[in-house]
């Protein structure tokens, strides 16, 4: 019973959300980076490199016989995946860093002062009483 708790103290805590919540965010970032690193870096880079399709890029491992495709070594795909990575492990690094800096900012920014509790006024009025019987 004790672990039915300690699950239900996990998911309720928000724990479980923020990670689903997390999760959508990140399968949606990832549509948009493929995209982006699929329709707008890959075709100047293949371009620059000799209008090589880097999607086409592969080797054939078994020519096709029949109605058997042929069988193929994609490493053009692998390529725009390793990319694809690269550019969501950037953003993603970006991200945590302005996260942490604003952090940093929050921990280092000086407290207002507040008003003095009722017994700190008390001492200051016998302080300054005492200063004046001098």
């Amino acid at each position: 019973m004790k672990i039915l708790k300690e699950f239900k103290d996990f998911a309720v805590k928000g724990n479980v959300i923020d990670m689903a919540v997390g999760i959508i965010i990140g399968a949606a970032f990832s549509k948009i980076v493929s995209s982006f690193v699929a329709d707008v870096i890959m075709p100047p880079l293949g371009v620059l490199i000799g209008g090589i399709d880097f999607k086409a890029l592969a080797i054939t491992l078994k020519a096709a016989e029949g109605d058997t495709p042929a069988i193929l070594l994609k490493y053009g795909l692998f390529l725009q995946t390793v990319i694809d990575f690269t550019i969501i492990a950037f953003a993603i690094f970006i991200a945590i860093k302005g996260i942490n800096s604003l952090k940093r900012k929050a921990a280092e920014a000086p407290k207002a002062p507040s008003a003095p509790s009722n017994q700190e006024i008390l001492l200051m009025e016998i302080r300054d009483i005492l200063k004046n019987k001098k």
